[in-house]
């Protein structure tokens, strides 16, 4: 007589090993070395702002949690509201002012994330919501960036220097906003061409650089390899990424050689502004995107085309977040047309009948 299987044996067997938790502890080890090269080359400032988020973030998220009537420890530890901070955090200028990583946090969270219903509903990216918000809300505020270089004018700028003007927005005696601060290398190359100059005529080493823009291909680099660590450890998928970058270098690729003087090149697209961190860490958000196999890789593809046309003719210098939000709304078309045949059906149209 066959007794009882005891709860320790039956199944599953096998703990489940991807939880939510898990997956946001791989992206924000795999977002270190880039984070490490971004406050390497721009400054205290981009800590201060990875610090500021998180400070607002983990209470935001429990208030949030309180007023929906949620428990509060179980979702305020899977590092959801965390994950999103921290792309915040990194997407913002090194000098922003304390409250725009504030506001933006709030914003994406209330705004990108509880309203409908908390995380595994919500239709937008969050981090791209907060992102979107504050850049039209604030554009002043969000161009103050600095060199990407440790030896540039911005390495005057000390610990308490950085965050004397992080707090209270001055800075040391004799020292002007305007010396030590600078364009984008997208931005500089989109106010040159719109002034009618060539790409011979704005590249400059020390601004736009002979590849992307000094500094930035490392910063890029550097998430390039930890998009590569999580697609090893299979926490992301290779569509998604694939189809930004893809769609972003492809059509770089066609107006470079049809008119090298007038065009980015494709590794300038690449390797500066936020095309490689939006590729691996934003656009593979598993709520917000397609999730057919082949409507991730379509998803991609329209976030890389989208980010290109406004780059090269919309009013914005990037354009990663724009497009994001695009696709976003585009993901639940895309599935619907993209679904696999389930197997023992047949595709509409065609008949059953064997031939004889």
């Amino acid at each position: 007589m066959r007794g009882r299987a005891s709860p320790a044996v039956a199944p599953p067997h096998l703990p489940p090993t991807a939880t939510v938790s898990a997956i946001m502890r791989q992206v924000l080890y795999a977002l270190i070395p880039g984070s490490a090269a971004m406050i390497v080359l721009f400054g205290w400032g981009v800590a201060f702002n990875l610090l500021i988020a998180v400070a607002v973030a983990l209470p935001c998220e429990a208030l949030l949690l309180r007023l929906r009537g949620r428990p509060v420890a179980p979702f305020l530890q899977d590092g959801s509201a965390l994950v999103c901070a921290v792309l915040l955090a990194l997407a913002l200028p090194p000098l922003a002012p304390w409250w725009l990583p504030a506001i933006a946090v709030v914003l994406a969270l209330a705004l990108g994330k509880h309203i409908y219903g908390g995380l595994g509903f919500n239709p937008f990216n969050p981090a791209m919501v907060g992102y979107a918000a504050v850049l039209v809300s604030f554009p002043a505020q969000m161009t103050v960036w600095l060199p990407p270089s440790a030896s540039g004018p911005g390495a005057s700028l000390g610990l308490m220097e950085s965050l004397h003007y992080v707090l209270q927005g001055q800075l040391p005696t004799g020292l002007e906003l305007d010396a030590i601060t600078q364009a984008t290398p997208l931005d500089r190359i989109k106010t040159g061409l719109s002034a009618g100059l060539t790409l011979e005529d704005i590249r400059d080493p020390a601004g736009t650089g002979l590849l992307a823009g000094s500094g930035w291909h490392w910063i890029n680099l550097l998430y390039l390899a930890g998009g590569a660590w999580l697609l090893q450890r299979r926490v992301i998928g290779w569509q998604i990424p694939a189809g930004v970058l893809l769609g972003l270098a492809a059509p770089a690729l066609v107006f470079w050689i049809i008119s090298p003087d007038q065009f980015a090149s494709p590794l300038l697209h690449l390797l500066s502004g936020g095309a490689i961190l939006a590729a691996f860490f934003i656009a593979t958000d598993p709520v917000s995107a397609a999730t057919t196999p082949r409507g991730r890789l379509y998803y991609g593809l329209g976030i890389g085309l989208l980010a290109y046309v406004i780059r090269t003719w919309g009013g914005y210098p990037d354009g990663i977040a724009f497009a994001v939000l695009l696709m976003n709304m585009a993901a639940p078309l895309i599935d619907r047309y993209t679904r696999p045949r389930i197997h023992g059906r047949t595709a509409p149209g065609r008949s059953t009948r064997s031939r004889r």
